[in-house]
Order: structure tokens, then C-alpha cells, then sequence
């Protein structure tokens, strides 16, 4: 169009066309790379390195444990505990146990034993408390088995007759060796039975007790 044919109709009113605007092309598009920097990437899992190394590793086991942390899960060796072993370990739980309630009944019994001992033993010194028939001046050895030793009371002749007639016995009392008659020797019998360290039966041969004979001599090897 010549310049003359557009002055006529600008002057009949006609207006230029405007020119249409230039935009200028993406950033990306005028680098010629892609807009999405991490396309190629595998979604749904985190970059590592977006991580916060202060928090802990999430992705440890239940528990924080080997093995999950579960009873009866693997050893530490890795393989897991069978029947067997668990089996065992009860055994062992269960004997322990039944050992340790055996050594606690064992020691209470001990104990209770000593304390009836204590007490009979305090009952019979009240017993034959001041009825001793010991002769000070007595000469005569009878000696007699006790505690799996021999031991001696000294007595005089009519103690020695009576006492071979079983008339009369021995008590072991703090280390003692007192006389007394057969009836106290039957009260302490009944009392606390291992005191009575002589007690004679009439009925029974004389050839069974060698140590009734005041002459009997005791050897010079013997442990007292």
C-alpha cells in the first residue's frame, strides 16, 4: 500500500492495525533445557541428601533391637531359639528355683533345731538345778561310752553298786558328768535325750558292760 492510499484512509478514519506484541521465550526454553530439573528421577522415595542427619534413621526395626526386638527372635548368632532351647531354659528356671527353696527350708529347720535345743537345754538345767549326787571326794573311775569316746565319773563304792544296778545314771551338762537317781534320769531323758550319757538296765548281762568292773583298765594310747 502506497503511502498516499494510507493517508486516505487514515483521513477517512481508518486506524493502523496494532502490531502484535512479542513475549519473550521461558528461561528455560532460551537454555534449551527442560523446565523440570529433576525429571528422570524416581519419585515417591526422599533424596538422601534432603535428610536431617540430626533425626534418627527411621528406617531401624520395631523396638530399636536386633531381630525386632521379640522374645524367642533370633540369637545373636542369627539363628532362632527352637523349642528345645526354650524348653531348657525353663528346666534350668524351674530347678534353680526349687534348689533355692530347698536351701532356705534347710536353714530355717537349722535354725528351728537349734532353738528347741537352746530351750530344752535350759529347761533341763532348771531340772536337776542343786540335785547332782557327785561325790568330791570320790576315787573310784567308772567309765562309760559317750559321743563316740570314753569318759569317767568319779564315785565312791556305794555310788558305783547303785549306779551298775541302775539305780542311778549319768548326765552330760556343760560338759559335766553329773550323778543323779534313775527317776530325775527319766525326767531328763524326756526333756532332752542326748544329755543322758549313762543310763545302766538292771536286766541286761553284765559281760555286755566291760567298764562295770572298777578294775577295768582303761589303755594309755586312748584319746580321751
Amino acid at each position: 500500500m502506497s503511502n498516499s492510499l494510507r493517508d486516505q484512509l487514515m483521513g477517512l478514519g481508518f486506524k493502523p492495525a496494532p502490531k502484535p506484541e512479542r513475549t519473550a521465550p521461558a528461561k528455560d526454553e532460551r537454555r534449551g533445557k527442560p523446565e523440570n530439573r529433576h525429571a528422570g528421577k524416581p519419585q515417591g522415595r526422599p533424596d538422601a541428601r534432603s535428610a536431617d542427619p540430626r533425626k534418627p534413621d527411621q528406617r531401624k526395626p520395631h523396638g530399636g533391637k536386633p531381630g525386632g526386638g521379640k522374645p524367642g527372635g533370633p540369637r545373636p548368632g542369627g539363628r532362632p531359639q527352637s523349642r528345645e532351647d526354650i524348653d531348657l531354659a525353663k528346666a534350668y528356671a524351674i530347678r534353680a528355683q526349687r534348689e533355692k527353696d530347698e536351701r532356705i527350708a534347710a536353714e530355717a529347720a537349722k535354725q528351728e533345731e537349734a532353738r528347741q535345743r537352746r530351750e530344752a537345754r535350759s529347761k533341763l538345767a532348771e531340772l536337776v538345778k542343786d540335785k547332782s549326787l557327785n561325790d568330791a571326794a570320790a576315787e573310784i573311775a567308772r567309765h562309760f561310752p559317750y559321743g563316740g569316746k570314753i569318759k569317767r565319773i568319779y564315785v565312791n563304792e556305794a555310788q558305783l553298786k547303785a549306779l551298775n544296778a541302775g539305780e542311778l545314771g549319768v548326765l552330760q551338762m556343760d560338759g559335766r558328768y553329773l550323778l543323779v537317781t534313775a527317776e530325775l534320769l527319766a525326767q531328763a531323758e524326756a526333756i532332752f535325750a542326748p544329755a543322758v550319757a549313762l543310763k545302766i538296765d538292771p536286766n541286761a548281762p553284765a559281760e555286755l558292760d566291760p567298764y562295770a568292773d572298777p578294775q577295768y583298765q582303761v589303755p594309755d594310747d586312748l584319746v580321751w
